[in-house]
C-alpha cells in the first residue's frame, strides 16, 4: 500500500514528488511510457523560470526536476495509467503493463496538450521557430515577423503580447468571424503592428531547421499563396488531459479538474489534483509547479487526518 500516487510527470507531478517525497510519504510517479516530462520536452530554451538566468531546455529542466525527486526517494515509472478506481479509501490505478497500484491519495497532474493543425511539419520544427506559448518564446523573436493561427482571445492575446517583442504580426484565421470578444478584437485591430489574414488556412510550415515560412490555401477560393516568416504561434487552444477521470471526477466547464478554491481537493476524497489539469488560463511551468506543491501538502494533510 503506497501515501501517494502521482499521475503525471510535468512541472506539476514532479514538484509534487519532491515536497512528497521530502515529507516521507515515498511516492510513486507514474510519468508515461510517451508523455514523461509534460510539453517541456518539446521546448527548446525555457528562459522565464526562476533560477536559470542564462535559460535553460526544455527537457535538461525536466530532467533536473526528475533528479530532484529521485533524490529524495520518488519511485518513477515510466508506464501509463489504463483503469482507475478512486472509489473508497483505497484507490486502484491499473498500469499498462497490467501491474495495480494501490494507494491512500492519489495526485493528479496530467497536464494539457495544445491543439495541433495537424501537419507533418509540426513534430519536426516544434521549438525551431514553431510554438505554442507565445509568453514562453515571444522574447526570441525580437524584431522578427511572425504569424499567429487562431481567432479566440487567446490568438488575440498572443498577438497583442508578440507585438512587444516582433516587428510583424500576422493573425491567420480560416474565416472572418472571430470567436474572441470584441474587447480583444478592438485591442488587435488598433495595434499598428498586426495584421488580419481572413479565409487563410495553414497548409504547409516550411523549414528544414528552423521555420521560415508558411503555405497558405484561401478557404474560399482555393487561391494558393506563401508567406514568408520567422515564426509560428499555434493558438487554437488546449485540451486538458482528464480522459481517464471524465465519470471519475467533477470537470468545470472549461473541462478541466473541478478543485475546492485554491486547494488541490477534487470532488473525490484522497484524490487531488495539480497543474495545467486544473488552470484554463495561465498553463506556465512556474505555475504548475506550485500547484503540484500544494497538492503534494494537502495530500500530506489528508494522510495526518487520517492517521488521526
Amino acid at each position: 500500500m503506497h501515501d501517494v500516487v502521482i499521475i503525471g510527470s510535468g512541472p506539476a507531478g514532479y514538484t509534487a514528488a519532491i515536497y512528497a517525497a521530502r515529507a516521507n510519504l515515498n511516492p510513486i510517479v507514474v510519468a508515461s511510457s510517451v508523455e514523461f516530462g509534460g510539453d517541456l520536452m518539446n521546448t527548446t530554451e525555457v528562459d522565464n523560470y526562476p533560477g536559470f538566468p542564462e535559460g535553460i531546455m526544455g527537457p535538461d529542466l525536466m530532467m533536473k526536476m526528475q533528479a530532484q525527486a529521485e533524490r529524495f526517494g520518488a519511485k518513477i515509472l515510466f508506464d501509463d495509467v489504463a483503469d482507475l478506481d478512486l472509489d473508497g479509501p483505497v484507490k486502484k490505478i491499473t498500469l499498462g503493463n497490467k501491474d495495480v497500484l494501490e494507494t491512500k491519495t492519489v495526485i493528479y497532474a496530467t497536464g494539457s496538450a495544445y491543439r495541433k493543425l495537424g501537419l507533418a511539419e509540426e513534430e519536426r520544427l516544434s521549438g525551431h521557430g514553431l510554438s505554442w506559448c507565445a509568453t514562453c518564446d515571444g522574447a526570441f523573436f525580437r524584431e522578427k515577423t511572425v504569424a499567429v493561427v487562431g481567432g479566440g482571445d487567446s490568438a488575440m492575446e498572443e498577438a497583442t503580447f508578440l507585438t512587444r517583442f516582433a516587428a510583424k504580426v500576422y493573425i491567420i484565421h480560416r474565416s472572418d468571424n472571430l470567436r474572441a470578444s470584441a474587447a480583444m478584437q478592438d485591442r488587435a485591430h488598433n495595434d499598428p503592428k498586426i495584421e488580419f489574414l481572413f479565409h487563410q488556412q495553414v497548409a504547409h510550415i516550411y523549414g528544414d531547421e528552423q521555420v521560415t515560412g508558411v503555405g497558405l490555401v484561401h478557404t474560399q477560393t482555393g487561391e494558393k499563396t506563401a508567406l514568408d516568416l520567422d515564426g509560428v504561434f499555434v493558438a487554437i487552444g488546449s485540451d486538458p488531459r482528464t480522459h481517464i477521470v471524465h465519470d471519475k471526477l467533477n470537470l468545470t466547464e472549461f473541462g478541466t479538474v473541478w478543485v475546492d478554491g485554491r486547494s488541490s481537493r477534487t470532488s473525490v476524497d484522497g484524490v487531488f489534483a495539480a497543474g495545467d489539469v486544473i488552470d484554463p488560463t495561465y498553463r506556465q511551468a512556474v505555475t504548475a509547479a506550485g500547484s503540484g506543491t500544494v497538492a503534494a501538502l494537502d495530500a500530506q494533510h489528508y494522510l495526518e487526518a487520517q492517521a488521526g
